[in-house]
């Protein structure tokens, strides 16, 4: 219990920068995989194409490798922003590829004649969409996206290795000042359980008032 009293700051920020890393990205992964969704479904070709390269090329890439590309490649074309920033971006475009696929597998749930009949009202793909199609996919997407978000929370630790403030990173300092490393990581440990037990709360609360009964 020494450990976490006597650095309770260097755990509250590591924790604090692990939640903001985990909101931040959540939202940007959110976005983008709706917008590439969206492509992987829509009748233009070039879009089509477009979505599944995005998908494709993140789902198949390590994310270490993907921190890399960011973190150190983007600087060198005269992009140059906080380090927490290019994290966001890293973990956001990763995990948007598997919330693509997600949304994508509740819209295929959703039986064609409700596109075609909201087509036949003189609706836009657009519209069809958003306002007829993915608001019935989103009820059967809930669990596996907060299963990707989850999985988003626990791979921002790799931020840690680039800089970044966040949970994972706090037991290099607590190593430095010779506490025990067991007794470091499961403080660590319960700030994770912390985080992907509150998203997992979240999500099942969700669940109970928009999910599909099975």
């Amino acid at each position: 219990m020494n450990v976490l009293i006597d650095n309770f700051d260097t755990y509250a920020q590591g924790f604090l920068g692990t939640v903001e890393l985990t909101v931040y990205s959540s939202v940007l992964a959110l976005v983008l995989g709706f917008v590439m969704a969206s492509f992987r479904v829509a009748p233009i070709g070039s879009l089509r194409m477009f979505g599944t390269a995005w998908v494709t090329v993140l789902r198949n890439t390590p994310l270490t490798l993907l921190f890399f590309a960011v973190l150190l490649g983007l600087p060198r074309f005269g992009l140059v922003l906080p380090f927490e920033v290019f994290a966001v971006l890293a973990l956001g475009c990763y995990t948007s590829a598997f919330i693509c696929e997600a949304l994508r597998s509740g819209i295929n749930t959703v039986p064609k004649g409700q596109g075609e009949a909201a087509r036949s009202l003189g609706m836009t793909f657009g519209q069809s969409l958003s306002l007829v199609v993915l608001p019935q996919a989103f009820r059967s997407v809930i669990p596996p996206v907060g299963s990707t978000l989850i999985a988003l929370a626990k791979n921002s630790a790799i931020a840690g290795a680039f800089s970044v403030t966040e949970l994972l990173g706090t037991y290099k300092t607590l190593s430095e000042l010779g506490y025990n490393i067991v007794w470091t990581f499961v403080w660590i440990a319960v700030g994770y359980l912390i985080i992907t037990l509150s998203i997992s709360a979240l999500f099942h609360l969700m669940e109970r008032h928009w999910g599909v009964a099975r």
